[in-house]
């Protein structure tokens, strides 16, 4: 078993900062990636940041020069640095992990996100 448990959501006013945190625990093997996803009702979770096991990133184009994703691989914790803040920003954001040789996908339970303007 896997667990995944983020922490960090809240709410923020527009042009604030917010800093999420995942921590992954329990039968870890092989973390190639996390990741960050966010979900409006409604909507499918789209990906807005990854990064992998070996720091490589990858960021949605709504986020580049605003959010910034770093991971702790000694913690098996991913965190989303969120800068300059929109209210388009405002959805529950679900930590994501990629394990083992088939890359077998584990979810958290989601923390929210509100941006007010």
């Amino acid at each position: 078993q896997v667990q995944l448990v983020e922490s960090g959501g809240g709410l923020v006013q527009a042009g604030g900062s917010l800093r999420l945190s995942c921590v992954a625990s329990g039968s870890i093997f092989r973390l190639n990636a996390m990741g960050w996803y966010p979900q409006v009702p409604g909507k499918q979770r789209e990906l807005t940041a990854s990064i992998t096991s070996g720091g490589t990133t990858n960021y949605a184009d709504s986020v580049k020069g605003r959010f910034t994703i770093s991971i702790d691989n000694a913690k098996n914790t991913v965190y989303l640095q969120m800068n300059s803040l929109k209210p388009a920003d405002t959805a529950v954001y679900y930590c994501n992990a990629k394990m083992g040789y088939l890359n077998v996908n584990y979810w958290g339970q989601g923390t929210q996100v509100t941006v007010s303007s």
